[in-house]
This record gives structure tokens, C-alpha cells and sequence, in this order.
């Protein structure tokens, strides 16, 4: 192909309007194009790498990146920093994604964002002392760097946290020059202090705080929370799915055999996968994105094109889905796919694979709903911002629970977290045997090594069980008196006893 500056500029603004439209299929094959032209141009690597990467295709956005490097890429520590992304986020190689970040900071030993991965990943993997160590080294480049801040905080224990600490957290999180997001982390990391030292009222004004500088950051970027939005959501998932789905000739058993996890966010969902993952025929993948990325994108407009999609379109999907655990987990007989809100997919779930066995975590709503309250999660999840759209949001949680359980009960095991910490051995023996595991002991022995854990539970499932989660509620019962009230109102059957 004759490489002439006007067909190569003139393919790279499409790449570019591809690109900035989302239209990855197309803009990947532009930029493959480009290549075929001019194969030694490291920023096309680079390019092609990024939008890989966004349709899935990680081992092709791993050798793009790869060229970049190879190419003579200017800033090479982020193509190193983006591999361990990959490896870390999709494949689950946590050496390897080690690796590219040492190699990132051998480059650039003051690359903020590699720090802040490198530290991040010693604590998915437990090493508490490694992690504040990493969190130290920004802090000291940069001091004000709020969110390493923040999770230097959370690396301490809550209970032992020097004074000065605290006081530090105080002050940032007051501070008004602050910038909102990283004050909102510094907030929760302080109201999670407080609580720990039985100072419940300064916790929760810590975490209201937190929760009006986590809105504020959010800007225009997400949407305020839409009650009405979202129950006609429900509404339409409900209609999507009113039956039971037929077996439709697709394989009943799949290998690996995914066991789906889900429920309201700090239900005990991780926690069970870990005592899960303990078992030596389950391995975990933690919050998987592939169901809700299909849902939201391959199969749009959701629900309506996840219940009108052909079998043989499914059976293609199910088949993708299988390999990629496949690759991830090679040998693996289950895999856990632990995405709280996959309670939203069920009806999608059982059309992928009509065996499937979902784990529905539940817990005692009140303490439910506070703890979400009380964690920093993405500012797109709104309605954690506000306890009474927390409520409203758990309210329909149990309606849409509601109808698939009457669709598909005999495959739905609840694991209700109160009940699994005060009597670990008999619920768990349920729950495998639900499962068709045998039992195994070792589920209810704490390891020395629990593997990667990536959500915000990161340091209490690597605790023995505890109960002391259970009744959190009780400590802030003034501050939750209007929210009892509305679960009352909304959710009857999910209101917590007086």
C-alpha cells in the first residue's frame, strides 16, 4: 500500500473520530491500518494498545504496547504502567504486573501514578507494611497527594492510629483549598478511624462530610441518583425476564464451571468468596466487568437485548466468556465472578448458562445500608451518597431479588452474613453442598496467603471471622431513625426489627 501523507493523515482523523465516538471496532481497524503504512510509529502502538485494551482484547493490547515500547515510545514508564493495569486488573498475573511497575520506576523512580499502583497492589496482596511503605514514598515526593493519604490511613490500624494522624486527617479534610475527591477520601478514611475508637458521632459527621465532597467531585460527569430512573429499570428487568429460561439446547454444565456471586455491596459478598476460594477446587476473580459489559454494550439497549438475543449469539457469548476464565484460572474447575450488582444479570446469567448457581449474599439491612454509606465508592454508584436513596436502591435490590428467586430459586444459595460469622461451619457446609463441593476445612482456617483481594473489604477478610460488623447500626441509631423509617415504608419485608 503506497504510504502517501495524504491517505495516511486522511486515515488518521477517522481513526481519531472512531476513537473519540467510541466506535472501537472501527477505530482499532484504523489504526491497524495506519500500522500496515507506517509500522514503526510508537504513539500508533500506543493508540491501538489504549483501545484494545477497551474492547477486551488484552493480550493484543499487551504485545501493542509492547511495539510502542520497542518502537522508541517518549514516555515509556506509561506503557509499563498501563501492562500492569492489564495483568493486574484482567488477567490476574500479579507478578508480572509487579514487574511492569519496577520496570515503570527503574525508568522514572518518581512516576506518582506507578507508586500509587505499586501500592495499591501490595495491598490487594496482603502486605500491609510494603503498602504504607509505597504510600510514604509519594507522601514525601508529594505531601499534599490527598488520595495516598488517604490509603496510607487505611493501611493502619484503626484502633492504634497515632493521634497525629487523626489530627492530620482532620485537617485535611476541613482544609477548603483541598481538592473535593481527595478530601472525600481523606474523610472516609477518618470517619473508619473514629468509629474504631468508639466515636461514633464524629464518624458519621466525618462520613457526611465525606459523602457531600464525593457528590461535589462528581460535578457533571454522573448524573444525581433518579429514583423514578431506576425503578423503571426494575421494572423493565422483571418484564425482560418473566419466565424461567428453557435449556435451548446450549451445554448445561460449562468449564470452568462459573459460580456467581452477588448482592447489595457490603453484604459479605467478598468475604464469601474468600472462604470459597479457600476450598481447593474454586479459584476467585474477584469483580469481573464482563457481564456488565456485554449487558451495556454487546447486548444493548439492557434488558430488552439481552432477553431478545438469538442462542446462537449466547452460546458464542458464553463460549468467550468460559475462555477468558479459562485463561485466567487455566485448570480451574469453578471460578467465582463476584460483582455485588450482578443481582441486576440474572435473568442474563441464566441465559448464558441455565446450570448456573448464583451465592446471594444478604445482611441485616440497616447495617447494610450504612456501610455503604460509609465507604468511598465510585462517584457513577450515586446513590450511596445520600442514606435514603441507599435505601431506595435497596428497596428495589429486594424487589428485583424477589422475582428471581420465584424464577429461579432452586439455584439461588443466600448466605446471609450474619448468620456465616456467628455459625461459619454450618453455613458453609450449605453452601458447598449447595454447590456440589465437597467440605473442606481449610475453608474456615485463616491462610497465611489469601491471594488478591481488589475491593474495599482488603484487610478484614484476611482477619479470622469476627463478629463485631453485626449490629453496627445500633452505634449510630439516632443518626438512622429517618432511614429505618423509610425501609419500614418502602421494603416491609426487608425492615429491621425495631
Amino acid at each position: 500500500m503506497a504510504d502517501t501523507d495524504g491517505s495516511y493523515h486522511s486515515l488518521l482523523r477517522a481513526a481519531h473520530r472512531y476513537r473519540d465516538a467510541g466506535q472501537l471496532p472501527q477505530a482499532i481497524s484504523a489504526y491497524q491500518r495506519l500500522l500496515a503504512l507506517r509500522p514503526g510509529s510508537p504513539n500508533t502502538w500506543y493508540n491501538l494498545a489504549r483501545l484494545q485494551r477497551q474492547a477486551r482484547q488484552y493480550e493484543a493490547a499487551l504485545a501493542s504496547y509492547q511495539r510502542a515500547l520497542e518502537a522508541g515510545l517518549e514516555a515509556p514508564e506509561e506503557a509499563h504502567l498501563n501492562r500492569a493495569v492489564i495483568f493486574s486488573d484482567h488477567l490476574h498475573r500479579f507478578a508480572q504486573a509487579e514487574r511492569e511497575l519496577d520496570a515503570a520506576l527503574r525508568l522514572n523512580p518518581t512516576y506518582v501514578p506507578a507508586l500509587l499502583n505499586l501500592a495499591n497492589l501490595h495491598e490487594d496482596l496482603g502486605r500491609r507494611e510494603a503498602a504504607a511503605g509505597t504510600y510514604e514514598r509519594i507522601l514525601a515526593l508529594e505531601p499534599d497527594h490527598l488520595e495516598a493519604l488517604a490509603r496510607y490511613a487505611q493501611t493502619q490500624l484503626p484502633a492504634s492510629m497515632p493521634e497525629t494522624l487523626l489530627d492530620t486527617l482532620h485537617a485535611k479534610l476541613t482544609d477548603p483549598r483541598g481538592d473535593a475527591a481527595g478530601r472525600a477520601s481523606v474523610g472516609f478514611s477518618l470517619g473508619r478511624a473514629l468509629d474504631a475508637r468508639g466515636r461514633y458521632a464524629e464518624a458519621f459527621s466525618a462520613y457526611e462530610l465525606a459523602n457531600r465532597l464525593s457528590r461535589a467531585s462528581a460535578g457533571a460527569r454522573f448524573a444525581p441518583y433518579d429514583r423514578a430512573a431506576h425503578e423503571r429499570l426494575i421494572e423493565e428487568i422483571i418484564a425482560a425476564f418473566p419466565a424461567p429460561e428453557a435449556q435451548l439446547g446450549r451445554t448445561a454444565v460449562a468449564s470452568p464451571e462459573p459460580i456467581f456471586i452477588c448482592g447489595m455491596y457490603r453484604s459479605g459478598s467478598t468475604l464469601v468468596e474468600q472462604l470459597l476460594a479457600r476450598h481447593p477446587r474454586v479459584s476467585a476473580a474477584g469483580e469481573l466487568d464482563w457481564l456488565p459489559g456485554i449487558a451495556q454494550d454487546t447486548l444493548a439497549p439492557y434488558p430488552r437485548g439481552a432477553a431478545a438475543a438469538a442462542p446462537e449469539r449466547l452460546t458464542r457469548l458464553a463460549a468467550q466468556y468460559l475462555s477468558h476464565l479459562a485463561a485466567a484460572f487455566p485448570g480451574a474447575d469453578h471460578v467465582t465472578d463476584k460483582r455485588p450488582d450482578n443481582f441486576l444479570y440474572i435473568g442474563l446469567i441464566k441465559r448464558l448458562f441455565p446450570a448456573a448457581k448464583i451465592v446471594h449474599t444478604t445482611r441485616q439491612p440497616l447495617d447494610n445500608c450504612l456501610s455503604v454509606y460509609c465507604l468511598h465508592l465510585d462517584p457513577a454508584m450515586s446513590y450511596a451518597l445520600d442514606l435514603l436513596d441507599t435505601g431506595h436502591y435497596y428497596g428495589q435490590y429486594r424487589r428485583l431479588m424477589r422475582h428471581w428467586d420465584r424464577l429461579y430459586g432452586e439455584d439461588i444459595i443466600e448466605v446471609p452474613y450474619d448468620a456465616l460469622v456467628r455459625e461459619p461451619r454450618r453455613v458453609m457446609g450449605r453452601l458447598l453442598g449447595a454447590l456440589g463441593l465437597p467440605w473442606h476445612e481449610g475453608c474456615l482456617e485463616t491462610p497465611q496467603d489469601s491471594g488478591a483481594v481488589k475491593t474495599a473489604s482488603v484487610w478484614q477478610v484476611r482477619e479470622p471471622l469476627y463478629q463485631r460488623a453485626s449490629g453496627r447500626s445500633e452505634h449510630y441509631r439516632e443518626q438512622l431513625a429517618t432511614l429505618r423509617a423509610y425501609l419500614g415504608s418502602i421494603a416491609p419485608d426487608a425492615a429491621p426489627a425495631p
